[in-house]
């Protein structure tokens, strides 16, 4: 089924938190808030200690499950990137740097403590441009294959070029099993799933999915670092989180297998097991 074209938005700026979390333990809130001059949506959910959650690159909706699954065990703040969201985001805002130092601005504007800073694939990779700026408000990291770190050699890509494959390989190098049938989608999710594409682009397109520097400053994410990897993912081999993994000193790596790209997705159950069991168990 072919994708909606997207369409931008434009919505009226708030001047603060429209309306905060009415109960962070254990229910759920939707907010939108502004930090800056960028308006976010922000999800809140569960109890426990505070948990930062940044989404990956495609299926939102899909990893709502795994979101639910957190929530019993920490308090999960999820926004919605700029852009995926469905608004247009700021002219001077379209940088990966942006997006941290947007979400290190959100977690002290909530005056957030002892974060366990979440992401999965493009989150991840948000997530590693946090920790090497401040790691001064988390208590660890979670990264679901991550991308964001250039580890190969001139000539060789880290990053499977998603924008280039047909749709059939490109669901067959993000998922080990069945892919997600756009058929079953609501026109919501149909446009979301737009959005998403054309926002990875918009953030990450040159260079490719990295940052030519970041590898040079990973010794500045000092917080416990767990890393999550599909076994069959064909978009970023295990081989890269292996690699990963030796430049973080300390850091954990499970291999999740059966589980293409998103364990969160295709095998929820043992990426929670995992996370449980490593240096984020809360």
């Amino acid at each position: 089924m072919p994708l909606p074209t997207v369409l931008n938005r434009d919505i009226s700026k708030l001047v603060a938190v429209n309306q905060q979390a009415t109960d962070y333990e254990g229910q759920y809130s939707m907010d939108q808030m502004t930090v800056g001059s960028v308006t976010l949506d922000l999800e809140v959910q569960g109890s426990g200690p505070p948990l930062l959650y940044l989404h990956a690159e495609h299926y939102r909706h899909l990893q709502q499950p795994f979101i639910d699954r957190l929530a019993e065990s920490w308090t999960v703040h999820t926004p919605r990137h700029p852009g995926f969201d469905g608004r247009t985001p700021p002219g001077d805002f379209r940088r990966i740097d942006d997006l941290a130092y947007l979400y290190l601005d959100l977690m002290a504007q909530l005056d957030l403590d002892g974060v366990t800073l979440a992401g999965a694939s493009f989150g991840g990779w948000i997530a590693l441009e946090m920790a090497v700026r401040s790691a001064s408000r988390l208590s660890a990291l979670a990264l679901i294959t991550p991308l964001g770190v250039r580890l190969g050699a001139r000539d060789e890509r880290d990053f499977a070029d998603l924008f280039a494959l047909p749709e059939a390989e490109r669901e067959r190098a993000l998922f080990a099993g069945t892919p997600p049938d756009f058929a079953t989608f609501s026109e919501d999710q149909l446009t979301a799933t737009a959005h998403d594409r054309q926002y990875v682009a918009y953030y990450a397109w040159k260079p490719y999915l990295y940052n030519p520097s970041l590898a040079r400053w990973l010794h500045r994410a000092t917080v416990p670092t767990h890393l999550i990897w599909g076994g069959e993912d064909g978009f970023v081999s295990p081989d890269y989180g292996r690699k990963l993994a030796a430049r973080m000193p300390g850091a954990k790596l499970d291999v999740i297998l059966g589980a293409g790209h998103y364990p969160q997705i295709e095998r929820l159950d043992d990426t929670m097991a995992a996370l449980r069991a490593g240096p984020c168990a809360p």
